[in-house]
């Protein structure tokens, strides 16, 4: 049987099976198995293969797979997200976590849907049939509470709230501070170390959350009796913030000569500060980041910092979402594991 002597019209619902493609490229159904999945071990010429993909492209054949997926009935997970457009911009850790959800999503023919905040409240009018809610920044309990109201099936990236009620997927913070203070203290041995942190708000900045950074950084400087609460700053975790806390520390007597930054955009502000009082990096001051964003490779010195799994972090919360909507009723806190970068900054 040739090719030509069967016609199926453009945009036709009949689709080819393997049998078909593999009748009328006359080799076996395995053969045409194996080639549509690009098995690497299967002997076979490169003529026969294109002839393979040729006919499947003719015929519009689709694995089994994708015909599951293309069948199944959609998935609809509400994104709904802390941060500004702007203020991800300004640091983009929480881009990267979007990225790993919508990247997965893309995938595994999920949809995303933005849910936008009207005023001081999430607006779920337009979403009645979630599947789901990722929840990524801080949340006041008020607006945990909205959330619940619209859908049991919730997961939380970069906050644990309510545990053993809610999915949520953590940074196991004091791990990498000791991280990054073993290696500045112990390792490289510095002594008078400062810290440049931000703040974060819920609920229109009424609520004020404890940073756990600040918090572990000051627990280990005690332990260590290298404490000095003179060294110690906090603003917002954007670049500008880092500029200007780097400009007051440096106006003081006895600055410290290496920081630990709790994000790289506000070690990356700090840098350009440390560059305008003609002072070397790291020669005269050390400079430490956190999150491992794409720019802390192009900083002048390239900067040490400390690598947080983010896009990985956003793949977890819709996996965690599949398996809630799949019937899992226990709950989960998944702690994330950071890593040491070296680079040239301290």
């Amino acid at each position: 049987m040739q090719l030509c002597d069967i016609v199926y019209t453009k945009g036709s619902d009949i689709m080819a099976t393997l049998k078909e493609i593999a009748e009328l490229a006359e080799v076996s159904i395995t053969t045409v198995s194996r080639t549509l999945n690009f098995d690497k071990t299967l002997s076979i010429s490169d003529n026969k293969k294109k002839k393979i993909f040729e006919i499947a492209e003719e015929l519009e054949y689709k694995t089994p797979r994708r015909k599951r997926m293309e069948s199944a009935p959609k998935i609809n997970i509400g994104l709904i997200y802390w941060y500004t457009l702007l203020q991800e911009l300004e640091d983009p850790y929480y881009l990267a976590i979007r990225r790993g959800i919508e990247r997965f999503s893309e995938k595994n023919n999920i949809s995303i849907l933005k849910i936008p905040k009207k005023g001081d409240i999430f607006s779920f009018d337009a979403f009645s049939n979630l599947d789901g809610i990722i929840a990524v920044g801080k949340f006041a309990n008020s607006e945990i509470k909205t959330f619940s109201e619209v859908t049991n099936n919730i997961v939380f990236v970069d906050f644990s709230s309510f545990e053993g009620k809610y999915d949520s997927i953590v940074i196991d913070f004091k791990k990498a501070i000791n991280q990054v203070l073993n290696y500045i203290v112990d390792e490289k041995g510095y002594t008078n170390v400062g810290y440049l942190g931000g703040r974060e708000y819920v609920h229109n900045r009424d609520i004020i959350i404890g940073e756990r950074r600040e918090q572990y950084f000051v627990e280990y400087m005690k332990k260590k009796g290298l404490y000095v609460p003179e060294n110690i700053l906090s603003s917002s975790f954007d670049s500008l913030s880092g500029y200007k806390m780097m400009k007051e520390m440096l106006s003081y007597r006895n600055h410290p000569n290496v920081y630990f930054a709790a994000s790289d955009s506000i070690a990356i502000g700090a840098m350009k500060a440390i560059h305008e009082a003609k002072l070397e990096i790291p020669k005269d001051i050390g400079i430490f980041g956190f999150n491992d964003i794409p720019n802390a490779t192009y900083t002048f010195p390239p900067l040490t910092t400390i690598k947080v799994e983010t896009e990985f972090m956003g793949e977890k919360a819709v996996e965690l979402i599949l398996e809630q909507i799949n019937g899992r009723k226990v709950s989960v806190k998944l702690t994330v594991a950071t890593s040491l970068v070296k680079r040239e900054s301290i």
